[in-house]
């Protein structure tokens, strides 16, 4: 493009139709134009119609951005609404022009692209309020670290990262085009800038009147059928350069320097993915990999924790007495279930020996440096953020008016009016009583779902008790087999089982519920778009923690914890016997249950991402292949492409957030979560960059300041996490209980932890179990309590230890919150969310700006008044000095 109103370099949008004028039709919008003859396709373009009015469309005008209903489609036919539509973004001064169907791939589809001029990008660039480059930025950057030569291998190329210099910005205006920079008007504006100004131009035409109400915005007419896709181009191929040397190949270097995972050490350039795809996909990679950067320090700290479980695993007494032959070896335990045999405690050694590895001293300082460690991450992210917001331009910046503005399900289902104090104008609202008649049955619903997710669990539970018997069955005749009847225990098999059965149903639940939310969410008819995002997402991360938590919590808090004792056993239903939990502790199996949900959602979660777009991009061009390059345009190549969809990044940050929940919610009981997250991470932030480089239509840009109400989720995920951390090392561990005996119970001073397994266990009368069990011939037996012995006045009720280590236990638990909250909230205080540096760029820029503009106001003003009187001409100028010493003693 060029400054009168040409098309070197023009926005682009096309358009796809299968049949004759009746047949749908596709809009796909793009950034660069390639010259003919390119391997990316010819270049076509129509001359302009400057003759038409041209229709600038206020901010008040309505965007539709989600989908149609019946009642709105009816009206116009398709290809009315069509002509109609295009011939208003002609009036606009955008140029369109269609490809015939016969040079389609299929032979049925149109394509129309759409230009726009420097003319119409600058005229929207005023308009949108868009900030360009005005002054290079004159503030020197911070010193050098001198440690920085070791990240020296991790840095990518400073022209990659930084593409462009570093300039004070301010909004675009078109009558003073002199005081920006302006040395090639095709690359003022970035990519994801002329795209959205399309975009926002598109959004805001009229395609017709029904009913009485003006119709606006390509989104009504891709759902109404009208068209059937929209979206930019990419400027080349993947995978190599354009021949067009006006071409910048961006999507080149983003696959050469970021979607390739042989570049998994190197930052990230998120400049140029800015650059490229918008600030709202920019803010999700820098978030994703500064995640993953503070993944790196609790992947540390948590590896050294287990190295130190494994160091100490033989070296711990009560281990030492469970597999001693003359200790565990003669102690008879209890049946855990109905048909089950009495067992020796020796027969648990290695359940006992592996529970070590992550029920140890360790634990405990592992728990309060995540509940840091999370502060730190969450404060640090809100500095990264705020830097961002500089660097991108976003200080001032408002949701984008796309977000604020009606959705059309609001104004089709709203039969009422009111007058708004603000506009006086006459706009659409829903009742109190009908809003919450349907809040109250969106609300129903969840809790449907989520009580329908609980009877899952109980499914579950009721399988672990049927097949516990059944797999200790199995294992009493494999007894003699080393290394079988050493790790085929009935506890091990039905932990390992119920928790895959657990992910499938986890699985299955997730595909349907993903539905029902939008399903709720559209029954609730939220106001705008901004709103309706919030409500969708509140409501799936509810599903999903509830869908993947429920298990955790059961295994930590619940299992084992209300069975009863010998000969009063308490009942799931009255027929099944509660689950008790190893000798060892539940937190082995609790480990097990995170492994096995989090590896397996992370693994089936990068097979999807990547697998199955690429099927399904393969399936969409296998007949393309067999064409010729030159006849395979770029504009069909993305058509083929898959679509990102309106919940593209939805999807990707519910995925890393459920993440987050695993590795802080139960890290007390997997110190290793971190390393998981930090290795699928790895190759999460490559996947997720190949996915958008090479499998993806390029997105509509839009802006983001922030991760929006994802942040509210991590902080409330944070607080949360304290509490349940505290409360595993509790009761879930057996670390209080051993502290207790260790310092109020123990007789020896040497060895204080001697005989703390002896003590541990209560014994039963084993005439009362001869109902449950095969074995007649032993008299008494163990079981894992704090209970009076057989014969004492109070048999079978809890005796003072058992009191005692209560009391401990709740005192831990308040004393550990108090403490790590008052250290969080602490970080929090100290570390200010605004770098200093960043404050004083932002007044910097402020003064600077409004200084440049002041004074380019003078010069016009001294140039209007050459003729008048000198005395008139010095108080004018004296006037606009005194503003610009006014506004420089307000910022300094």
């Amino acid at each position: 493009m060029n400054e009168s109103n040409g098309r070197n370099q023009e926005t682009l949008i096309e358009m796809s139709s299968t049949g004759e004028e009746t047949a749908d039709i596709a809009v796909i919008t793009g950034s660069a134009v390639e010259s003919p003859g390119e391997d990316n396709g010819p270049n076509y373009y129509t001359p302009s119609n400057d003759s038409r009015e041209s229709e600038i469309p206020g901010n008040s005008e309505v965007l539709s951005t989600t989908t149609e209903t019946a009642s709105l489609i009816h009206g116009l036919p398709s290809v009315d609404r069509r002509k109609e539509f295009e011939l208003n973004l002609l009036k606009t001064g955008l140029e369109l022009e269609t490809e015939s169907k016969e040079d389609s791939d299929d032979g049925k589809t149109y394509f129309v692209k759409i230009h726009a001029s420097w003319d119409v990008l600058t005229t929207y660039a005023e308009v949108m309020h868009i900030k360009v480059p005005i002054k290079e930025n004159d503030i020197p950057h911070a010193r050098e670290n001198p440690l920085d030569w070791i990240l020296k291998p991790f840095r990518l190329n400073p022209k990659i990262i930084n593409p462009e210099p570093d300039y004070f910005t301010a909004p675009f205006s078109k009558q003073r085009q002199e005081l920006f920079p302006i040395d090639n008007p095709d690359t003022f504006f970035s990519p994801s800038t002329r795209n959205r100004i399309v975009y926002y131009i598109l959004s805001r035409c009229k395609y017709g009147t029904e009913d009485g109400k003006r119709k606006l915005g390509i989104k009504r007419l891709l759902n109404n059928g009208t068209y059937t896709a929209a979206f930019p181009l990419h400027d080349c191929r993947y995978w190599k350069k354009s021949h067009d040397p006006k071409s910048e190949n961006e999507r080149y270097r983003l696959y050469k320097e970021w979607a390739r995972f042989g570049r998994f050490y190197k930052e990230q350039p998120l400049n140029l993915i800015r650059k490229y795809y918008g600030e709202k996909i920019g803010i999700y990679f820098a978030w994703l990999g500064f995640y993953t950067e503070m993944l790196g320090i609790a992947g540390a700290v948590g590896f050294i924790c287990f190295l130190y479980g494994c160091i100490t695993k033989d070296g711990n007494v009560w281990s030492e007495e469970i597999c001693d032959a003359e200790l565990g070896g003669k102690i008879i335990m209890c049946p855990l279930c109905d048909g089950c045999d009495f067992w020796r405690l020796n027969t648990t050694c290695e359940s006992t020996k592996n529970s070590h590895l992550f029920d140890n001293a360790a634990t405990l300082f592992f728990a309060v440096f995540m509940g840091i460690w999370v502060t730190l991450f969450l404060e640090l992210w809100k500095r990264r953020q705020a830097k961002l917001e500089y660097e991108w331009d976003l200080v001032d910046f408002e949701e984008e008016q796309q977000q604020l503005q009606l959705r059309p399900e609001y104004e089709a289902k709203c039969t009422h009016t009111k007058r708004n104090p603000i506009t006086q104008e006459m706009e659409p609202y829903i009742p109190i009583s009908n809003q919450a008649l349907r809040s109250c049955l969106s609300g129903a619903t969840v809790l449907f779902w989520i009580f329908l997710i609980l009877i899952c669990i109980v499914a579950v539970i009721v399988y672990r008790l049927s097949m516990y018997a059944s797999f200790a069955k199995i294992t009493v005749n494999m007894r003699k087999v080393k290394y079988i009847g050493t790790f085929f225990t009935p506890q091990m098999v039905t932990s390992v089982t119920a928790s895959i059965l657990n992910f499938i149903i986890i699985m299955i639940l997730n595909f349907f519920y993903e539905k029902v939310a939008i399903w709720i969410t559209d029954l609730e008819i939220p106001k705008t778009h901004f709103e309706y995002e919030n409500r969708l997402t509140m409501k799936m991360f509810l599903f999903q923690f509830v869908n993947y938590y429920t298990s955790c919590f059961y295994v930590a808090f619940f299992k084992g914890k209300f069975i009863g004792y010998p000969g009063d056993y308490n009942r799931l239903f009255g027929s099944w016997r509660n689950e008790e939990c190893d000798p060892g502790g539940c937190l082995i199996e609790l480990t097990t249950q995170l492994t096995i949900i989090m590896a397996g959602k992370q693994i089936w979660g990068n097979i999807q991402e990547s697998f199955w777009p690429w099927v399904k991009n393969w399936w969409v061009s296998r007949k393309a292949r067999h064409h010729p390059e030159r006849l395979y345009s770029r504009w069909e190549q993305d058509h083929d492409l898959q679509d990102m969809g309106q919940f593209g990044l939805f999807y990707e940050y519910l995925e890393m957030v459920i993440q987050f929940g695993f590795v802080t919610l139960f890290v007390a009981s997997f110190p290793l979560a971190p390393v998981l997250a930090l290795m699928n991470n790895i190759v999460e932030v490559r996947v997720d960059a190949w996915k958008f480089v090479t499998q993806f239509r390029r997105p509509m840009a839009a802006k983001a300041h922030s991760i929006g109400i994802w942040h509210q989720i991590l902080n409330g995920v944070a607080i949360f996490s304290v509490v349940t951390n505290a409360f595993i090392v509790a009761f879930t561990s057996d670390m209080i209980p051993r502290l207790v005996y260790k310092y109020a119970y123990s007789q020896n001073v040497q060895l204080p932890m001697k005989g703390y397994i002896n003590d541990s266990l209560s014994i039963a009368n084993a005439s009362l179990l001869t109902a449950y069990t095969r074995n007649n011939d032993i008299t008494t037996c163990r079981y894992k309590d704090y209970r009076y012995p057989l014969g004492h006045k109070f048999e079978y009720q809890h005796n003072m230890q058992f009191w005692h280590i209560l009391a401990a236990k709740m005192a831990f638990i308040i004393i550990l919150e108090h403490v790590v909250f008052l250290v969080k909230f602490a970080i929090a205080a100290l570390i200010p969310d605004v770098p200093s540096e960043v404050k004083a760029r932002i007044k910097r820029e402020k003064y600077l700006t409004q200084k440049i503009l002041h004074e380019y106001e003078l010069n016009k003003l001294k140039e209007t008044l050459t003729g008048m009187a000198d005395c008139d001409v010095n108080r004018q100028v004296s006037v606009q000095a005194q503003k610009v010493e006014l506004l420089k003693e307000e910022l300094v």
